[in-house]
């Protein structure tokens, strides 16, 4: 259960890091409330899941949820690069992300 609060919390990571790209510098009303709304979200999931993981491992697969997800985002979305050396880096994140997975015990 703590991992799926942790995948969870980190797309709500995405979700914020959009809502605030979008938030223009907290100049558009709107997008910087769901900035605030979801890091709540993010941030309770993220201490739940603490609760039953370690530190550097529920920390360190979010915010490379949160990384890899916000870069899908801005590819998909925003027009951002898709330089293959970009897309490598992204890649070797998701590996780290599930080698925290194998190497953690609940």
């Amino acid at each position: 259960m703590a991992w799926v609060a942790l995948v969870i919390a980190g797309l709500f990571e995405v979700g914020w890091a959009t809502a605030m790209k979008l938030s223009e510098g907290f100049t558009r009303f709107w997008p910087s409330v769901a900035t605030i709304v979801l890091m709540l979200v993010s941030f309770g999931l993220l201490s739940f899941s603490m609760r039953f993981l370690p530190l550097g491992t529920a920390y360190g697969a979010w915010t490379g949820i949160g990384a890899v997800g916000s870069v899908l985002v801005g590819i998909f979305f925003l027009g951002e690069s898709r330089d293959p050396l970009r897309l490598l880096f992204v890649a070797l994140i998701l590996v780290g992300i599930v080698g925290l997975r194998l190497t953690t015990q609940e």
